[in-house]
């Protein structure tokens, strides 16, 4: 089929990948426009861009899609490119902008988004993080059919996926990628045998996954530490949780739930034991057992490891 695709992580390089793989043809991408980053600043392209580039496909970076928007003269031009492109469907994963009707109803099918929750739950930015954070035993990926709202379409494919304990967003972004690529090759099979079917989204079970803020990674020892080791989880890889060691950034990057605390006085983020095995600190209820650590400007270290370039004693606060 002839596709237009938008989107911009990792994520969504892995569908274009397959795309591209399964024969399929990509006349124009949409991606976010290059931005700082690394140690120099230096402006970088999109997972997607890099992609598209590679196989000689015509990009499109608009700063805005809607025609009285902020950057009309970005939104016709890539209206130009769009109805240029006579593309059949346009595939859309994790771009970052909202798709005004225009966009929507200019491939011949509509667009078809590949969603990292199983809808209605999670809709939103950041579903992998809060399926985490929230203790779900399970995620999965949507093929949707795109419309006016955020993430309300109708749904054309699902594939649910298990959250094991040890797993992070990071473990299941590259499990969801994966999948959403097959599932979203499935739908366009479908689509052209004329076999894909719409079921509308139930009303019951709507949530929302809201964008993670990066005060939310700093840790707040009076959770609890089931609630703790989940937020470490699901901030790992980006943005990680955080803490302060003598006034300077800790970052957490693996954690346990241990035992229960005994009834009586003790401080939130008080360093109660150290092994080469973890670090017991004292949260609402339990101890949290951190495994791994990074200090600024090192590196993620097993807690064996870090201890021997960082002395830590017992009664000791984090936070």
């Amino acid at each position: 089929m002839k596709l237009v695709f938008a989107g911009t992580p990792e994520f969504a390089a892995v569908a274009l990948r397959a795309l591209i793989a399964a024969g399929h043809e990509v006349a124009l991408v949409l991606t976010q426009p290059d931005r700082p980053g690394g140690r120099g600043l230096k402006l970088q392209a999109s997972p997607v861009k890099q992609v598209a580039q590679q196989h000689g496909i015509a990009v499109a970076q608009p700063r805005g899609l809607r025609l009285d928007g902020k950057f009309p003269d970005d939104a016709r031009a890539s209206q130009a490119a769009l109805h240029a492109a006579q593309a059949d469907a346009m595939v859309v994963a994790a771009y970052g902008l909202i798709l005004p009707t225009w966009v929507l109803q200019a491939p011949r099918h509509g667009c078809f988004n590949i969603h990292a929750s199983l809808l209605p739950r999670w809709r939103g930015a950041a579903p992998i993080h809060r399926a985490v954070e929230a203790g779900d035993a399970q995620t999965g990926v949507t093929i949707m059919q795109m419309d006016a709202g955020l993430d309300t379409g109708d749904m054309l494919l699902r594939q649910s996926v298990a959250i094991g304990d040890a797993d992070t967003t990071g473990t299941l972004h590259d499990t969801l990628a994966q999948r959403g690529a097959e599932l979203m090759l499935q739908a366009l099979v479908r689509l052209q045998q004329g076999s894909l079917t719409r079921t509308p989204q139930a009303a019951e079970g709507v949530s929302y996954a809201a964008k993670v803020e990066k005060h939310e990674a700093v840790m707040d020892w009076s959770h609890s530490a089931q609630d703790i080791v989940r937020r470490v989880r699901a901030f790992n890889p980006q943005p990680g949780t955080s803490t302060l060691l003598d006034g300077v950034a800790l970052k957490i990057w693996a954690a346990r739930v241990g035992e229960a605390l005994a009834p009586g006085f003790h401080v939130y983020g008080e360093i109660m034991a150290i092994a080469p095995d973890g670090i017991a600190v004292a949260a609402m209820d339990s101890i949290v057992v951190l495994t791994e650590l990074q200090r600024a400007g090192g590196k993620r270290l097993p807690v064996a490891d870090f201890l021997r370039g960082c002395a830590l004693r017992v009664g000791q606060q984090l936070g």
